[in-house]
């Protein structure tokens, strides 16, 4: 329920911070003193659209915050983690209106679109008057609330599911067709192509490691001749070795005459010969590592080259030959083996269509028994708001062929307002009072049956008699006991059966200057706003006693 309304630079509000309990309030206050300022505020809240003019003159901006206190199964928390803002604690929507034109919305301070604004704020707020041309009266929601008040909610989620497997079944059949006929065009041209990438049978990522063997041996190849130059100087019949390990003998032998000469140059001789023989060996070894078949390297030369002709000619990435020889095979399988996998399709896709067929139809049967229920329901409440000779009726048409996702039927709420006229749809044959009194008895009839947590009335009690008002206030206080109830109203029978009770005035801040300022009344000042509601400008004793027995009568 909306638990605080916070408004700051609106029209004539400069600062208004309101607080709200659940059950019924009114807001009352002579004509011109900022009720409907306050709706037009909770409505730019709740996402509708802005306007320049709505800021306060003189101030740069205005602004509009409302809390709501959600429990976490409601709708609006799914919305919320589906659009990825935060939904932890209150929901709080708050929009800023610049004096350019320009807005800004926030959902639990995290900056969104207008629209996601509006979404969230209708399924929290229903705000419903004599000229309100969305919520009930839109025909597009109609069929949505029947299967509310009829509990056929799952039905249609089933229905909804069935729908979407049968139009997938359809685009199957379709999508096969289509390949059949292209394969059938090119079948020459596939089987010769796909023969050709199955000989060939190219490997993904076999280009990069082709190549890379190909520069390895490349380069291999160019150092082969000087490795090989290298190892036959030392290891062949030329080699210094020999020569030198006699020269290192020879010395040796005689370094024992004159140490002192030879020590030295044995030394060096011999550390020269071992690191020669580690020259040698290295060679060799170096050798064997790059030995390979030049056959090798023409090989995957040519099994490069006919990858990359390949990829020219079919105007492909080599890594992608593999799934094009893929899909070619695949066509030519299709085309091959398509008539029966067609029918597979044809009979999959008759199959889905019957299913959502049933499905659809059981739905219609159980929707034509809910909107007669709901007529029902409406028409009882008729009388007592002084509609007793009009009906209410469910227009319902029903067309197998006219497959949907929310099934074949077209329901759009009619009224008759008085006998022997032609019924309508509700918006253009009711007038302003009888139009919100059929809204009143269709929300007390859908009161449990999803309705937004909180419902704002604007004077749909206008131009009512005493009777009629005294009826509107007993069923505003009725829905009150399931969703929270704020009403705009003039009537005193409608006031007196509020649990909270708001007063708006306007009260000059200085000379050239009013503001909208907004009370919460209580007792004997509750019972003299009444007393002025049923009396005007002058309050007389019989208003106040009038007022008193209004008030011990609602308790």
């Amino acid at each position: 329920m909306l638990v605080t309304l916070s408004i700051r630079d609106i029209v004539l509000i400069d600062r208004l911070d309101l607080d709200f309990a659940a059950g019924m309030s009114v807001l009352t206050g002579e004509t011109g003193a900022g009720k409907s300022i306050l709706l037009d505020s909770l409505s730019l809240a709740l996402g509708a659209r802005g306007d320049a003019d709505l800021v306060r003159e003189g101030a740069s901006q205005g602004q509009v915050t409302a809390v709501f206190d959600v429990n976490g199964q409601h709708p609006v928390r799914a919305f919320l983690q589906e659009n990825d803002v935060d939904d932890d604690g209150d929901v709080i929507l708050r929009r800023i209106q610049t004096s350019d034109g320009r807005t800004r919305a926030f959902v639990n301070d995290q900056p969104v679109s207008a629209g996601l604004l509006r979404q969230a704020g209708s399924l929290l707020v229903e705000i419903h008057g004599q000229h309100d041309d969305r919520a009930l009266v839109d025909p597009e929601s109609h069929r949505a609330l029947i299967d509310n008040f009829g509990g056929l909610t799952g039905d249609a989620e089933k229905v909804a599911s069935l729908h979407a497997a049968f139009k997938n079944a359809e685009k199957a059949v379709i999508e096969h067709e289509r390949r059949i006929e292209a394969a059938r065009n090119e079948a020459d041209y596939l089987r010769s192509s796909a023969e050709e990438l199955g000989v060939l049978k190219p490997q993904p990522g076999e280009e990069e490691d082709l190549a890379g063997r190909r520069t390895d041996m490349m380069q291999v190849e160019k150092i082969a001749g000087d490795l090989n130059e290298a190892f036959e100087t030392l290891n062949g019949t030329a080699s210094p070795i020999p020569e030198l390990a006699s020269l290192l003998r020879r010395l040796e032998r005689k370094s024992d005459q004159v140490p002192q000469l030879l020590a030295q140059p044995v030394r060096t001789l011999a550390e020269a010969l071992d690191q020669l023989e580690e020259t040698r060996s290295g060679l060799e070894s170096a050798l064997r590592e790059t030995e390979f078949d030049p056959r090798e390297l023409e090989s995957v030369e040519e099994r490069l080259f006919a990858l990359r002709a390949a990829s020219r000619k079919y105007s492909v990435p080599v890594d992608e030959l593999a799934a094009l020889c893929h899909r070619m095979k695949t066509d030519l399988a299709d085309l091959d083996a398509g008539e029966d996998k067609l029918s597979a399709l044809v009979d999959a896709a008759e199959k889905a269509r019957a299913g959502y067929d049933r499905a659809a139809a059981s739905l219609s049967v159980k929707r034509g028994k809910a909107a007669k229920a709901l007529e029902k329901a409406v028409e009882v409440e008729l009388p007592d708001l002084k509609l007793e000779r009009a009906r209410f009726i469910v227009e319902m048409s029903s067309d197998p062929d006219m497959r949907a996702r929310t099934g074949i039927d077209q329901l759009e709420f009619h009224v008759q307002t008085n006998p022997g006229t032609r019924p309508g749809p509700m918006m253009k044959v009711a007038s302003g009072g009888e139009l919100s009194r059929f809204l009143l008895a269709l929300k007390v009839s859908l009161a449990d049956k999803g309705s937004a947590p909180t419902l704002v009335f604007d004077e749909i009690d206008t131009g009512v008699g005493g009777a009629v008002a005294e009826a509107i206030g007993v069923r505003l206080a009725r829905l009150a006991g399931n969703v929270q109830v704020l009403t705009v109203t003039h009537a005193p029978q409608v006031a007196a059966r509020a649990e909270g009770h708001f007063l708006i005035a306007k009260e000059a801040t200085r000379p050239d200057r009013v503001a909208t300022r907004v009370q919460q009344i209580e007792n004997d000042h509750r019972s003299e706003e009444i007393a002025r509601m049923l009396a005007g400008s002058v309050i007389t004793e019989e208003a106040r006693a009038a007022a008193r027995r209004l008030l011990t009568a609602a308790e």
